[in-house]
This record gives structure tokens, sequence and C-alpha cells, in this order.
């Protein structure tokens, strides 16, 4: 009953917000009491599942102030900013009926979530007292964040992972595996209460770009793309937000220049004065909620003359549209990544289209925890990341290309398009739509 009006109360409020053009960005005070409400959900009605899953039953997550694990930082209350002293947060599995067990060995609660579980003045030392603490309910596996190949699940670090082992001794420490998988599944499990709120994330993210493509920002032969991505900073700090990484604006036009996949992910495109007839495309992205946008669309400058995008480069852009189709519909539980981007890419050639696939989770961190579907430069396979298994209630940045000669401009034209889209039961859908026309500018 609690976990639904939860989710009836955020969608009340937040559809309350999207009624202008970005909608009511939140106080700070009403955003951390937000994020300590989807904690809690998440906390009580999801964790129990992903450890049970996974065959974990007790899971510490240690970290010290300024050296945060990436986990711990999604654990901790809006109004920690870091760790404090040496924090150490336990989940016990008491099993089934019976609530997740939330212990913080501190000498305060951490927030509504963790209680405090250490009285210096009764046991002065701290590792001492999680050794009391694990003794006491004799879990059957105890599972740290070590990962060699998931670097969010990798966070504890080795002087903190030495001084454990040895404070709960040979017995327990026998008991010690891996959390990766239970960290990933918290990472990458999308509640339901976090998606009543994110497509008004993303509305927000897809508004700013589409007034930086728009006749308020570019004025053609003057604005350079640096003027725009610098416009999109100036945008996000305005609106009280804060990107995640820094935007990119770059040009395809009708001259010898070719596509270079190398000079496009690997460095920043030189800055450019936007004219008539170019196509425009960004990569951009924001954090609001402690979740992340990230996103690619296009623009077209119109020439004198023009009231339309060239049928050619429509025609380019339905292919990327196209092969967004092919790939979401190969997702299915239990589907790894390297299946899904193998089957999408045999099945976009076969149909004409020349595809790059290269989608990443998203949620918490703009590159998330969870599946690889394809990178750049490896459109073979992602080993390992790759291998991981998709599971339903995870978030993804759609992320490819498609690659179309344009005769018109004697090269191939690149359509670079990502997008969020969320995974459940039901198959995949947009969480704020997609684009589906390329933006004019005149």
């Amino acid at each position: 009953m609690k976990k639904l009006l939860l989710l009836v109360l955020l969608i009340i409020s937040f559809s309350t917000l999207a009624q202008n053009e970005y909608g009511q960005i939140l106080s700070m005070k009403d955003r951390a009491a937000t994020i300590n409400r989807l904690l809690e959900d998440k906390v009580k009605n999801y964790l129990p599942e992903i450890m049970r899953r996974e065959g974990i039953d007790m899971w510490v997550v240690m970290s010290r102030e300024y050296n945060e694990d990436p986990v711990i930082k999604t654990l901790l209350p809006a109004e920690w900013l870091a760790a404090r002293r040496r924090t150490i947060l336990v989940f016990f599995d008491q099993g089934e009926g019976k609530e997740l067990e939330t212990i913080a060995v501190s000498r305060y609660d951490v927030g509504s979530v963790f209680k405090s579980a250490w009285n210096k003045e009764q046991q002065p030392d701290q590792w001492a007292r999680l050794a009391e603490i694990i003794k006491e309910r004799n879990p059957q596996k105890i599972g740290v964040n070590k990962s060699e190949y998931f670097g969010l699940a990798d966070g504890v670090v080795a002087t903190d992972y030495q001084e454990f082992k040895e404070a709960i001794g040979s017995q327990f420490s026998k008991k010690v595996v891996s959390a990766e998988k239970v960290a990933i599944g918290w990472l990458e499990t999308r509640t339901e209460a976090e998606m009543a709120i994110y497509p008004h994330i993303v509305g927000i993210s897809h508004e700013i770009i589409k007034e930086a493509f728009s006749s308020k920002v570019i004025t053609p032969g003057v604005t350079t793309t640096e003027d725009v991505v610098w416009w999109m900073r100036d945008k996000v700090r305005e609106l009280g937000l804060v990107t995640w990484f820094h935007p990119t604006i770059d040009i395809q036009r009708a001259d010898p220049e070719r596509f270079d996949h190398l000079r496009t992910f690997s460095k920043r495109p030189e800055p450019g004065v936007i004219m008539p007839g170019d196509l425009l495309h960004c990569d951009f992205g924001i954090t609001y909620l402690r979740l992340n946008t990230d996103q690619q669309q296009h623009a077209y400058v119109l020439r004198p003359g023009e009231t339309q995008v060239p049928d050619y480069l429509t025609k380019a852009f339905d292919n990327g549209n196209r092969l967004q189709d092919i790939f979401t519909g190969n997702f299915k539980e239990g589907r790894t990544g390297n299946e899904v981007l193998k089957m999408s890419r045999e099945q976009a050639i076969a149909e004409g289209i020349t595809p790059s696939i290269y989608t990443h989770p998203i949620g918490y961190h703009g590159h998330a925890a969870g599946t690889t579907l394809g990178m750049w430069d490896s459109q073979g396979g992602v080993p390992v990341t790759g291998d991981y298994p998709l599971h339903l209630n995870t978030a993804y940045s759609i992320e490819l290309n498609a690659a179309t000669f344009i005769e018109e401009w004697g090269k191939e034209v690149r359509i670079m398009l990502e997008e969020e889209a969320f995974f459940n039961k039901e198959g995949v859908r947009y969480i704020n739509e997609r684009q589906e026309k390329i933006f004019i500018v005149n």
C-alpha cells in the first residue's frame, strides 16, 4: 500500500510540473525529499528480490570520505554529499516474509533507511563491531563490491577490503564473495516510482535541445558550434541543474570531409561556423534527482528558398529510426547484449542499412552498470559486459548510427541517434518519445 501511495503522489506531483516549456524544477529541499522517498521505496521493495535472485543474504558496502564506492553514493540520503569518516552499510536478508535489515555501522543513523548499530563507548573499534554484527546473523554469503570487469561494482578499496577480512576472521572470510551482480542489479533496476518521474527529466533535456536547435540560439553565418555548446551549459545552470558531460555540437555538410569514427568518438569536433545547408548533431545530457539523460538529435539549417528538410536527408533519417526499431525489437529478457547486437546488425544489413550500434544502460550514472550492447569500435561484440543478460525494468540509452550515401553530397552521412528507453515485460518504450523528424533552423 505504501509503495502504491508513493507512486500516486509522484505521478500527481510531476504531472502538474510538466505544464510549461521545461516544467517546474523542484527546489533543493523538495529534491532531497523526493530522492529520499525513492531510496526508501527501492531498498524496501526491490533490493530483497535482487539479493535473493543472486543468492546473497548479506551485502556490505563500505567507503571512506571523499573516496566513495560508486554504489554507496546511490545509497546515501540526499543530505549526505559524501561518506563520513568510514561509512559501513549492511543489508541482511532475514528471509521470505521479513523486511530487509538495513544497518549503519556508524555512531548515528544514515538517513531514514539505515539505523545506527555502533556504540563507540561500548565497542571502540568500528571493524570489531562489524564483525560482531556478522557473527550475530551468521549469513551464508557475504557480498562485497569487487568486480574485474564492471567498474561501478568494484568500489571496495584495497585497504578497506584487507582490514575487513582481518576483522571478520577466517571463519567468515570463507563466506565472502563478489557482490558484482547485486551491485549491478541495484544500479540497473528502475522502480515504478522512478519511472513516474523519468519522463519529466528526459523531457527537460529534450526541450533544451529543441531550443538550442532554433533561431533563438542560432544565426546562420554567425553562430559557431561552440556558441551552442556553451549556451546549453548556461541553460542547464539557469535551470538549476547540472550536466554529467560536456555537450558536443558537430556539423555534416556538402564538402569533401568524410565521417571519421575515431575523430568523432575520441576527441571533440573543431569549432565551426554554422551555415545554411548544414546538418547539425548534438550529444547532450543532464542529471536531476539522481537520474541521468543522454541524447543525440539532429537539425537542418535551411538554405535560402528552402522551406523543409531535403528529401535525401529525410530518407537518411528514416533509416536511423528504422535501425532503432530493429534493435529495440530484439530485446528479450535473458538475451545477452552480444546476442541482441548480432541479431540487429544482421537484420539491418539484410534491409540495406549500414548500422553501428553502441548502446549502454542509463540511470544513476550516464554510462551505467548493466548490459553493454556494442561499442563503436567493437561491433563484433563486447567480452563479458556484452555477455551480461538483459533484465526487466531496466533503462538504456539507445545509441546508434545509420550511414546513408547521399548522392547530392557525394558522400555518406551518419544519422547518429540516442534516446532513453525503458525495457519491461511489455517490451521497449521510449521514456519521453524519440526524434522522428529533423528539426529545422530557419
